[in-house]
Parts: structure tokens; sequence; C-alpha cells
């Protein structure tokens, strides 16, 4: 069936058992690849029905599809002409890991950080019923966790609001927000999503309104029946009371009553939810027998890695100081916070995908005596900005932001790429920001963040594997830590790039470069010790898996500028201000010139031109 399967018009002829046998083929092909690649397998396993049955019911790209989160959009691409290019999915210069504009004129939006397609959906509905616009259907499939984050919730008012015409598809998969809704019996949920009842009932009213004197009375007596009734048996009042028509629970696996709930759907004017039931990961063993694994990522820290350093000390730190807390949103696999929520569970707080909430939350807890530790990815944590700088930063308050997946994390692509967090937290007066270069590292800066009390701090680390080192490899405090001495050139590496650092020390020896090496640890404040023995060197290279423009590089040059006398030639090495695409992590640090083959490059030429202004 899937060969048969090039544009979502070919669904259409296919009948309920050939729809059957596509499903288990998708899910096997989904399976099979996602094995090969890495990727989000559950979350797709648990759409394909509903992704089948969109495809059939609305005229896509005619009919504007909006994924929320994008992450569970893989039927929807195989459905929309790229079966043969899936093996390449989350690989360079293959197919994305979200929906991407770039791709395939199915997709509208790239929607890899969730909540935002119903804000997406008012804009578009907005201008497609302007005088400019052509009058298209804007669909919008929320879920996975997206009604956990306030941004949807705003979105659904102003859709209410505006009475926008689109139709919001609740994929309600036990790991996302929903109103308690009871079991209604399939006749009842057929009656209320039936257009000939709905006109009928308006009719009625219309009337109701127009018996003198006691029109007035009978429409509030009728109105209050209907609000009971639907208190006890069908309670919509949270989707209505926001102006929104609400119809399900449907079975989000079975092809022809979703099919029936969509086209009925699209018979009406006005926003419309649908809510539909699904099971994450069904059809593949190990998600439906393992509650972990049916959560966002099926991944657990690995051994040796940054965030296995992380959770061990932050139990261990906890075993003796009640005040710490732990606070994540919505990841608390992927940040290593689930052996800390097994052995403290009072003590932990998923609040969703709501990183605002959880850092003002933050503030909250330290304001009142608490230590709270934020566990977040680095790219996530971009949109509390602004809670960081005047909830937390404004106040001196300790709270500790533990930023996971930090720099190029690789196959989830320019949305994934933690690139922007020491830019923007360097900024934050009375931050103390700490990169570690090794696994002790991790622990040591997290047992110092805890001896700040004046202000937040931040630990950024990557999800590569962390080295292992001896004690004398360790530093301490706010303190750079003189790794090599070197008087030709002095380079200052943060956080992973210490090992290309030193390695390209190395084998400049061989050119008769020598080369002092510091691991910069803490970014914010700069070590003036560092700084000072840097000016001596002729050359001074930063290196940092950060956007080099405003970043940790650009400040070490500023200040290695206010020194007396004439100061070094410094050059500043990181990511460009750009989208960086997905690809393996190692490969595209190479091709930026941050591995060890590209820092050496760059230190011979600056090397020869620092001899010739001699």
């Amino acid at each position: 069936m899937l060969e048969q399967i090039t544009c979502p018009a070919d669904l259409r002829r296919l009948s309920s058992s050939e729809l059957r046998i596509l499903s288990q083929e998708i899910r096997s092909f989904i399976v099979d690849t996602v094995e090969a690649n890495g990727g989000h397998l559950v979350s797709n396993l648990g759409v394909v029905e509903l992704t089948i049955a969109l495809h059939r019911a609305f005229d896509s790209p005619r009919d504007i599809l909006l994924w929320d989160t994008g992450h569970q959009s893989y039927v929807h691409k195989i459905l929309t002409g790229r079966t043969e290019d899936f093996s390449s999915l989350r690989k360079a210069d293959g197919l994305s890991g979200y929906p991407s504009r770039a791709e395939s004129e199915h997709d509208w939006i790239e929607n890899s950080h969730a909540s935002t397609a119903l804000s997406y959906a008012f804009g578009i509905a907005a201008a497609q019923s302007s005088d400019t616009g052509e009058g298209r259907r804007v669909i919008a499939i929320v879920g996975d966790g997206a009604l956990t984050g306030g941004m949807a919730f705003e979105g659904l008012n102003n859709l209410g609001h505006a009475g926008s015409n689109v139709i919001i598809v609740l994929n309600d998969n036990g790991r996302s927000y929903a109103p308690t809704i009871s079991r209604l019996s399939d006749s009842l949920k057929r009656l209320r999503n039936n257009p000939r009842y709905l006109e009928q009932q308006e009719k009625l009213e219309r009337k109701v309104k127009n018996i003198l004197p006691f029109g007035e009375s009978v429409e509030k007596a009728i109105e209050a029946a209907k609000a009971a009734v639907r208190e006890i048996w069908d309670p919509t009042s949270f989707f209505e009371n926001l102006g929104l028509r609400y119809n399900g629970p449907f079975d989000g696996h079975n092809v022809e009553e979703l099919e029936r709930a969509f086209r009925n759907a699209a018979d009406f004017d006005g926003p419309t939810v649908i809510h539909v039931l699904t099971e994450k990961g069904r059809g593949y063993g190990p998600a439906e027998n393992d509650p972990v694994k049916r959560l966002h990522d099926i991944g657990n820290p690995k051994p040796g890695s940054y965030t296995a350093a992380f959770t061990e000390a932050l139990i261990k730190e906890a075993e003796s100081r009640q005040e710490i807390v732990a606070i994540t949103a919505a990841m608390p696999d992927s940040t290593g916070l689930l052996p800390f929520s097994e052995r403290f569970p009072e003590r932990f707080f998923d609040v969703g995908i709501a990183e605002q909430h959880a850092t003002t939350a933050a503030a909250g807890m330290a304001m009142s005596g608490l230590r709270p530790v934020v566990a977040i990815y680095a790219t996530f944590l971009n949109r509390a900005f602004d809670q960081i700088a005047f909830d937390v930063g404004l106040h001196k308050l300790p709270v500790i932001f533990c930023l996971d997946r930090a720099g190029i994390t690789g196959p989830d692509g320019a949305s994934h790429h933690g690139l922007l967090d020491m830019m923007l937290m360097s900024k934050i007066p009375g931050m103390t920001l700490f990169a570690p270069s090794s696994y002790q590292e991790l622990q040591q800066m997290f047992q110092d963040a805890l001896e700040i009390t004046d202000g937040p701090v931040c630990i950024r680390y990557p999800r590569t594997p962390a080295p292992t080192v001896h004690e004398a490899e360790v530093g301490k405090g706010k303190q750079a830590r003189k790794v090599q001495e070197g008087d030709n050139v002095c380079i200052l590496a943060i956080g992973k790039m210490l090992e290309p650092a030193k390695k390209a020390a190395t084998d400049l020896k061989q050119h008769g470069i020598g080369c002092s090496v510091w691991d910069v640890r803490c970014v914010a404040p700069i070590d003036g010790d560092m700084l000072e023995d840097a000016h001596r060197h002729p050359v001074v290279v930063t290196i940092e898996d950060g956007i080099t423009e405003g970043g940790i590089g650009s400040t070490i040059q500023n200040k290695l500028s206010r020194f007396n006398g004439r100061g070094p030639i410094v050059r500043t090495m990181g990511v460009p201000s750009a989208y960086v695409p997905q690809g393996n992590a190692d490969e595209i640090l190479s091709h930026l010139g941050l591995d060890s083959e590209g820092i050496t490059r760059e230190i011979l030429l600056l090397h020869e031109f620092s001899q010739n202004e001699e």
C-alpha cells in the first residue's frame, strides 16, 4: 500500500481494509527508519490513523495543516510524497525531523518549539479572511504536550474572541492537557457533531427569542438547562467559554470516525475543537509496555555524559540539602531528572512546556528560601529570557539554571542547536555562567553554584560524552584553569572546546609554536588573572561553541583592549550568526573550523601574520 501513495489524493481511493494495511506498513516503516537514524518514534506511531484521516478529509496544500508539536509530523511527510527520501531523515542535507517550508509545499511552519501553532493559525486565518485572502481552511493539530504551554492558551483565547475559521485538532495522547471529558455514547457524539442537529437547534433558539413576553425567560431556562447537562455529562465549558465549539472525544485510531468528524467540522464557520484520543507508541511493544519510553524522549542519560554528571551531582547534594528542588519543562528524562524525581518526588516539579512559568516559579521558590535547580535544554530557555532578566536577575535570586544540549547538537537542526544561551545569559547583571570541560568539572561547578547566594548561576553543557579527568585537572570557584604554558599564542577555550584546543596546541609544537592553553571555566565574570596572562602573548585565540558576535570571545577581546600597552592580535572563533542546518555534530564543528585541524590552521595564519607585523 505504501508504495502506491505518492500524494494525499491517493489515500481517497483506498478501502477501509486497505487503510488498515497502510497504517501497519507506515508504522513498520517509521520504526525501521528511527531505529537507524534516531528521532521521535512514539509520538508518530500514535498519529498514523489521525494523519490519514486529515489528508482524506482535507485537501493539502490548499488546506493549511499546522503541526504542533512538529515532531509528530513524520506520517504527514510520508503521505505528502517524501517516502523515497525518508531514509535521509535527520541526516545532513536530508529530511528535517520537523515540518520544513523549504522541504515541501505541504509544510507551512517549522514548528519544533511547541505551543505556537494556534497563534500561527490565528494569523493565517485572519489573512485568509481578509480582502486579499483566498479563503483557505486552516487546521491546527496540537497535542503531545503543546497545550501545556501558555502561548497555546493565548492563541485559543484570540481564536475564540475573533471567531476565526480554524479547526483545532486536539491530539490527546495522555501526555497533554485536556479538560476532563465524560465518556459520551457514540450516538451523542455523532449528534453533537451533526450539522442538521445544530441547524435545528439554532432555529429553535431563534423561535424562542420571538416568543413574547416569555421569550427571554424561556431562552434563559434553555441555556441554564444546557449548561447543567454539559457540566454533568459533557463538560465542554472550558472551550466553549472561550468561544470555541467543542466536539469529542473521538477514537484517534478510527479513520472513518475521524474523517466524518473533520468533514462535519468543515461545514461550520468559527473555531471548532475536535478532541481526539490517541495512544502514544501504538503498535510498538517497548513503547506500549514502558511508561517512561512513551514520554517525549525515548532515551535516558548515557553513562559518562554531562547529563549523567549533573544527575549524580544533584542527587548527592540534595541528600544533605533539604532546600534543593528541581524544575523541568516537560523534559524530566532527557535532562536527567527522572532519578531525582524518584528519590525526592515531593521536591520535583514538571511544569509542562512552560519555560517562562518554570523560571518565574523558581524565582518565587528562591524568594522563600528554597534552592531551585531549573534543568532545561539550552535552546528552549531562550523563551524565558525576559523572566531570567527581570524575575530572577533583577531580584538577585540564587536560582541555578542547568542547560543541557548547549552548543551544536546535531540531527535536530537549526531550532535545537543551543547557540544563543552564552551570549544571552552572560548579559544578565549578576549572573555567574559556568561552562564545564569534563565530567568532574560539571560536578565541581554545581557545588560552587550552591555556594553563590547573591545572584543566579547558569551551568551550560553539551550532549556529547564528557571527558573524565584527574582531580588535579579540575578547577574551583570562578577562576579559570591554566592547562599548559607557551609564549607565542594563548588559547582560551570554553567548555567542550578545550579538547580540540589541547590537540591543536600539541600539533602546533611541530611548527615551533608554543601555546598557552586556558580552560576558561567561568565565562561570566571573566577571570582577571587569565586576561592578564593572555595579554602578554602576541596572539590570543578564543574558542566557543556559541554565537561569536556578542559572545564570550568578543567580551574577552573588548576587555583585552582596555589593558595598557600594545595589545595582542585577538581572533574569536565560534559559530556565525546563521541558522546552522542538521547533521552530525562533529562534522558540523569541523565545517565551522571548530575542531583541532581548524584551530591549527587558524593559528598558523595568525602566527605568520604577527611575525610579519613585528
